[in-house]
């Protein structure tokens, strides 16, 4: 009976490690996505406009295409933090 409670308490600590690796990578990818749509492409557009890339400011670029490009390279590097979260867990599939 001890065993099996010490064995529930060490998978309760496991999934609450895996949870927050989790969430901290969330957090993070949501912050990258404020500051890029957000400051970048509205906020702190003014502060950029100065900046030329491709035949516009890159204030525009970013509200345009660079946001997209930044969302594409979260996606991926979500999926893949994660597949190597889920490795160090034991819970890969």
């Amino acid at each position: 009976m001890a065993d099996q409670s010490s064995r529930a308490a060490d998978q309760a600590k496991a999934d609450k490690s895996y949870w927050t690796a989790n969430l901290r990578i969330i957090r993070v990818s949501l912050v990258i996505w404020a500051l890029v749509s957000f400051g970048f492409g509205i906020l702190l557009r003014p502060m950029l406009s100065g900046i030329a890339v491709g035949g516009s400011d890159l204030g525009f670029w970013f509200a345009q295409q660079g946001s997209i490009l930044v969302f594409l390279a979260l996606i991926f590097f979500y999926a893949w933090r994660m597949n190597s979260i889920d490795r160090e867990h034991g819970v890969e599939e």
